[in-house]
């Protein structure tokens, strides 16, 4: 299992990267791995704000449909077009090409709070 250092994690299994002044967020490789393939994303808050928790979309597999909550707060900038063809770039390559949103971090949103690499680690192998 991957998991990357230049990420910062939540506890529902979602990941930040900070990119100057803007982050993509996906689904870490755990979570893709325990969803099993992945076969649509839905996600309708393009030009919307929203908090810290809040939920940005879902992602459905073959048996389930899970929502998708944001790290920080801040404002849907766009979504990976990508996956509306090939949503299994999720599984494939989910801190890469499998990213789902790309948002604006609200000034006030605190990064660390997010769990690093070695916390998050911990947490799925508890």
């Amino acid at each position: 299992m991957n998991f990357p250092t230049n990420v910062k994690y939540t506890k529902e299994h979602e990941w930040i990267r900070l990119e100057g002044d803007v982050a993509y967020v996906g689904i870490t490789d755990y979570a893709q791995e325990q969803l099993g393939d992945i076969v649509f994303v839905d996600i309708q808050t393009e030009g919307e704000t929203l908090d810290a928790g809040e939920a940005f979309g879902t992602i459905e597999v073959v048996k389930t449909i899970s929502d998708l909550f944001m790290p920080v707060g801040g404002e849907v900038l766009e979504q990976n077009q990508a996956l509306a063809d090939q949503p299994e770039l999720v599984n494939q390559d989910p801190y890469g090409e499998g990213w789902l949103i790309k948002i604006k971090p609200a000034v006030e949103a605190n990064f660390d709070e997010l769990l690093d690499a070695e916390a998050y680690q911990a947490l799925v192998n508890e």
